[in-house]
């Protein structure tokens, strides 16, 4: 029986030191070597400083910038620490309530443009915390960002394409546009053609 516990021991430490140190430290510094940026949060740099993460979406609601899909996080939107969605099902009246609400305040924001809503653009995410939208999201608030902005369409077209990130082996998934990034060109547009300065990314969440 003796020699029965010893070889658990020697097992659960050789399994221990393995699984939770030697495999840990390996992956750690494979990542580190091959995919440092990702394995880092995939953090994005304004002028040397940190202002989010590609991975993870950010609120905006001005209407000179591009706007997020809704995010369903509490206690504010895309807050990474309550990754989440609204957990409200097709047939629930209070999901239709939200998108009829945020429908009517796409439309309130850009009362010229008369096609359907993008619906991820009135709808959130699974986790809350996407930072995409699709392309149809993206062209649908051109005009209304080139009268708040006064940025030229053709100008805002060729900053959405910039920042489109094609399907994974140009079949996997679809084309989708990253708002975080998107806004950040956007933002360098506006301070070499009017000197803004102060980014959209550093005002902080609204509820």
């Amino acid at each position: 029986m003796i020699k029965d516990i010893k070889t658990a021991l020697l097992l659960f430490l050789v399994l221990a030191v393995m699984t939770g140190l030697i495999y840990p430290l390996a992956m750690t510094g494979i990542g580190q070597v091959v995919f440092p940026h990702q394995a880092n949060g995939s953090l994005i740099r304004q002028h040397g400083r940190i202002v989010g993460s590609s991975l993870i979406g950010q609120y905006f609601r001005e209407p000179q910038y591009f706007w997020s899909r809704p995010s369903a996080t509490s206690p504010v939107p895309y807050n990474g620490a309550g990754s989440g969605a609204s957990n409200l099902g097709p047939n629930n009246p209070v999901l239709a309530q939200h998108v009829a609400a945020r429908i009517k305040a796409i439309k309130a924001a850009d009362p010229a443009e008369k096609g359907p809503v993008p619906v991820d653009l009135v709808t959130s995410s699974a986790s809350g915390l996407d930072p995409d939208i699709s392309i149809a999201a993206a062209l649908y608030q051109i005009p209304r960002i080139a009268q708040a902005g006064g940025i030229d369409i053709v100008t805002l077209r060729h900053l959405v394409k910039e920042n489109t990130t094609e399907p994974l082996l140009g079949f996997l998934g679809e084309p989708v546009v990253n708002v975080v990034k998107l806004d950040l060109a956007l933002h360098d547009r506006y301070a070499a053609a009017h000197g803004a300065t102060r980014s959209p990314l550093t005002k902080g969440a609204k509820s």
